[in-house]
């Protein structure tokens, strides 16, 4: 039998660039242990615990707060507002921005600026968006009820408001999309477009033969991490919906309920088992979508 060589020690330099190496990485090791792994691990702990009195200890009750996680008709309610919100922001905020990326992906005069307005909402701060569209939103002096001379209760009909926080959701988003659909547009090959052009293909055509299924991949990212987004929202329902609204409970979403025991009702246990269960379906349905990925998705 061929026995194995030796591994080749270091050299000094080789000690001396991993020392640094390691130096570098150091913050952001210590960053991800003390803001990610360590409050991840120390919630599963909590959700087995009952808080103690004066929020001092805690008192592990086992499962007793899954079960009543899991029994608890608000918990539902909470995650169904959560996926109708979903269900309005992701799939009209990838239309909207995948239209948007073709036009102004095309060399035409002001395209820097519009791309700049349409991701504006992205940098602007969760409260000065909550503040503008709570305005136009308003049922007496709102901007849109002037405008159409209505008398509509946006977001304080339980039947719409969850429709109107949809709106805002898709509204603060198409921007961030649009750059990435750009991004992916940008690396399709321009040999394709002039093939179809002189096989007589209209400009509609091309884009869902050749546009669509290229931009598969760039598609399935942004849908797969918009619906995480989606269903992790809560600052957005939290500035926009006050806790006297009467819509609240039709559009509060599963986050929101979190902050409610947690923060609100001092019942951290309780809270932290309501992060479990959501993260637990979101990883279902991103297991899920990891399996429609081989059937939908095109990897030339």
């Amino acid at each position: 039998m061929k026995q194995k060589a030796p591994k080749a020690k270091r050299t000094k330099a080789q000690k001396r660039e991993a020392i640094w190496a390691l130096c570098f990485i150091a913050p952001t090791i210590i960053g991800l242990i003390i803001l990610n792994f360590y409050p991840a691990i120390d919630t599963l702990w909590q959700s087995f615990c009952k808080t103690g009195d004066f929020g001092k200890g805690n008192i592990f009750i086992g499962f007793e707060n899954y079960a009543k996680v899991f029994v608890a008709e608000e918990t539902w309610h909470s995650l169904w507002n959560t996926i109708k919100y979903a269900l309005i922001e992701v799939p009209f905020g990838v239309v909207i921005a995948l239209v948007l990326a073709v036009f102004l992906n095309k060399k035409l005069k002001g395209t820097s600026v519009f791309r700049t307005i349409f991701f504006l909402p992205m940098v602007c701060a969760p409260a000065a968006v909550a503040m503008v569209w709570k305005w136009l939103y308003n049922q007496q002096f709102g901007l849109l009820n002037n405008i159409f001379g209505t008398d509509i209760a946006w977001i304080s009909d339980p039947k719409i408001a969850w429709i109107s926080i949809g709106i805002i959701g898709v509204w603060s988003v198409i921007g961030y999309n649009m750059v990435l659909f750009i991004s992916g547009l940008q690396e399709i090959p321009g040999d394709y477009y002039e093939a179809a052009e002189i096989d007589g293909a209209t400009g509609i055509r091309q884009f869902f033969h050749i546009t669509v299924p290229l931009l598969s991949p760039t598609t399935f990212f942004i849908v797969q991490t918009r619906i995480i987004g989606a269903l992790t929202i809560f600052d957005l329902m939290f500035m926009v919906m006050d806790k006297t609204n009467l819509a609240l409970e039709n559009t509060q979403s599963i986050v929101y309920l979190f902050y409610t025991y947690a923060f609100t009702n001092g019942n951290k246990g309780y809270g932290a088992t309501i992060v479990v269960f959501l993260v637990i379906f979101i990883m279902i349905v991103t297991f899920i979508l990891q399996r429609v990925e081989k059937k939908l998705v095109y990897h030339p």
